[in-house]
């Protein structure tokens, strides 16, 4: 925070004994002022008379009602929020459902070696906290979660002139709000979509089964050996890079460890250059928000290949780090908010609109 003042952390935690352990480890760090509250009611009233910087809420006690707090509170007071949840099933699914809803990042707790986990737990979260802190959710004002319309079909013929083409989206922290508003609204027979999000080993998964229940398209987790083709959306693994290759008259998807690159793994970057080497043209690439330069210079690769590129714009951007870098690096055709990105995809693929152009998204 500016002029050395405190970050004013909010804790929504069901749990009396979570809430004094939260309370008693952050305040360690004299840069936080830590409040607690013990349910959804109790927070409305806190956000309104403590005005908050940063919301950590337990998702584990609050469940659903949680989700909906998030989705109640962004139009109104829009305030970084960081989903707390266990590594179950059920506990990835509804961290990914605050993530749609507008929660800027998430901390996940560990069952085994709790110890351990409290420390890391800990840790992670007061890092967190200081980067929410700086994000900017400023375009949730007066905006309500809804999920936007389908976009209308490619005919017959225009689906067959595009099946050669590959939509590749790179995101960081935001991300997932910013997939759900993109990926729902793609048509079934939409061009192969390969998809690079950040994102803890284990949650790629129910991210992929998630978007694929509310969208059109078929959304799986990547895996070596899967065919680049139409109506599909893979999503990289986590912990994995992706990138593709070229077998036979097709092109494949390969998924593999190795060193993490700008500190990623999966990286954009990886995607990105293997995207200019072996597709170019036929190829758009996307760069949303994030806080590191992973994805800038695999955009510029792109757009030096023929491909074309969109960046979210500055005001829809949680952190616009990335954006920046790839402009600065003079990879970028267009940027475009992030509510506009998906039309814009669809324009740039039929040819309506050139990517320089102002593009017409109320039609």
């Amino acid at each position: 925070m500016e002029n050395g003042e405190k970050i004013k952390v909010l804790i929504i935690d069901g749990s009396a004994v979570n809430r004094n352990i939260y309370r008693d480890e952050l305040s360690k760090d004299p840069d936080l002022q830590v409040q607690t509250e013990p349910d959804i009611d109790s927070a409305n009233y806190a956000v309104i008379e403590s005005s908050p910087d940063v919301i950590c809420l337990d998702i584990e006690t609050t469940q659903m009602e949680g989700i909906e707090f998030i989705r109640n509170i962004m139009p109104k007071h829009p305030l970084p929020v960081i989903a707390i949840s266990y590594l179950t099933l059920k506990g990835k699914h509804i961290t990914l459902q605050a993530l749609e809803a507008g929660a800027v990042d998430y901390v996940p707790k560990h069952t085994t070696d709790l110890n351990r986990s409290l420390k890391d737990l800990m840790t992670d979260l007061n890092a967190k906290i200081k980067t929410a802190s700086q994000a900017n959710v400023a375009h949730w004002i007066n905006k309500k979660f809804e999920y936007l319309r389908r976009l209308p079909e490619f005919d017959k013929d225009k689906a067959a002139k595009l099946s050669d083409k590959v939509v590749v989206i790179g995101g960081s922290i935001g991300g997932i709000e910013g997939l759900r508003k993109m990926i729902t609204r793609f048509p079934t027979n939409m061009p192969c979509v390969l998809v690079v999000q950040h994102i803890l080993p284990g949650f790629s998964k129910t991210l992929a089964y998630r978007l694929d229940e509310i969208s059109g398209m078929n959304v799986k987790e990547a895996e070596s050996g899967d065919v680049v083709q139409p109506g599909f959306v893979y999503i990289a693994p986590g912990d994995f890079h992706m990138k593709i290759i070229r077998s036979g008259g097709k092109f494949e998807i390969t998924c593999e460890s190795g060193e993490k690159v700008n500190g990623q793994r999966p990286s954009i970057d990886v995607l990105m250059f293997s995207i200019a080497e072996y597709i170019g043209q036929n190829s758009i690439g996307i760069l949303l928000a994030g806080n590191s330069n992973d994805g800038a210079l695999g955009l510029k690769a792109m757009k030096n290949s023929g491909a074309k590129t969109i960046t979210q714009d500055q005001p829809s951007s949680i952190f616009y780090q990335a954006p920046k870098a790839a402009l600065e690096y003079g990879g970028v055709d267009t940027q475009m908010h992030l509510d506009d990105i998906a039309l814009g995809i669809m324009k740039m693929l039929t040819g309506e609109a050139e990517p320089q152009q102002s593009l017409d998204f109320n039609k």
